[in-house]
């Protein structure tokens, strides 16, 4: 039920995984950090099953056709540039766009920039951005949570700790939710040379430019209790910035991975939001 695709873009080719009808309602699935397309392989093979056609990419820097060595080329425009060219290279006028962790940070900015283009917007984990950013500086649980930032923004130090004994400190990331295989996987294309590198890049290309407004679009975001990386503040304020029909979902006792911890529920949220919207 899974098929694998390039999808050309000005900025090279990406990797990416599919199911569902060419003609099918269009779903495009962001993974994050420090995961890959297949982070979604169920809820592609779901959304395909049920006539959609849902596609998720390895993005930037983790397709190895799109790894360029500038931190620069990994800011959040870029991001968001990438996520509607390969909408545009797949012939998607209009999408439904899902994104988890920095997938879900790119889904918000490209809800932001693009509008127009999104038929619904469902984010996991990741809060709105300015959400996020305000938590930061006002709750001292959020400005805890986000201390990895700065050591991963730091240079080669980072990889090499990382990569060390069999990429031990990667591996712990996952808190064992997530299946060995899998992180098997993870392990092995992030070992690639560059590639772990341009992955980080996604946190030392700097902050956005301008500032990230309301969201017009209707919108699903999805936060769950044992999230070590986003606390409940940030995750509460998040309806505040959409202004369109918004719903927001809680897991109790479901980590950060939620897409693999609870696939079949996430799939399910999908298909939720989609037929409403």
């Amino acid at each position: 039920m899974i098929e694998q695709l390039s999808i050309p873009t000005p900025a090279g080719n990406f990797d990416a995984i599919a199911s569902g009808p060419e003609d099918g309602r269009p779903v495009l699935l962001l993974h994050g950090f420090p995961e890959a397309a297949i982070a979604w392989e169920e809820q592609v093979a779901k959304l395909g099953s049920e006539g959609f056609r849902a596609v998720a990419p390895d993005q930037r820097g983790y397709s190895p056709g799109v790894r360029p060595e500038q931190v620069a080329e990994y800011g959040i425009d870029t991001l968001v540039e990438d996520a509607l060219a390969m909408a545009d290279s797949l012939g998607w006028g209009k999408f439904d766009l899902v994104g988890h962790d920095w997938g879900a940070a790119v889904a918000w900015w490209t809800a932001d920039h693009a509008p127009e283009r999104l038929r619904t917007l469902t984010a996991i984990s990741t809060p709105h951005p300015a959400a996020l950013a305000e938590a930061m500086h006002t709750d001292e649980d959020q400005h805890l949570r986000s201390g990895y930032l700065t050591e991963w923004r730091q240079g080669r130090v980072t990889e090499r700790r990382m990569l060390a004994d069999d990429a031990d400190a990667l591996r712990r990331m996952f808190d064992w939710k997530v299946a060995p295989s899998k992180i098997d996987e993870y392990v092995r294309r992030l070992s690639e040379p560059g590639a772990l590198t341009a992955a980080l890049n996604w946190y030392r290309a700097g902050r956005p430019g301008g500032k990230i407004g309301k969201i017009t679009v209707p919108t699903l975001y999805v936060w769950s209790t044992e999230d070590v990386a986003f606390g409940s503040t940030a995750a509460l304020a998040t309806q505040n910035w959409v202004d369109a029909p918004y719903h927001f979902q809680m897991f109790e006792d479901v980590s950060h991975w939620v897409v693999e911890e609870v696939p079949e529920a996430v799939s399910a949220l999908l298909m939720a939001q989609f037929s409403v919207y």
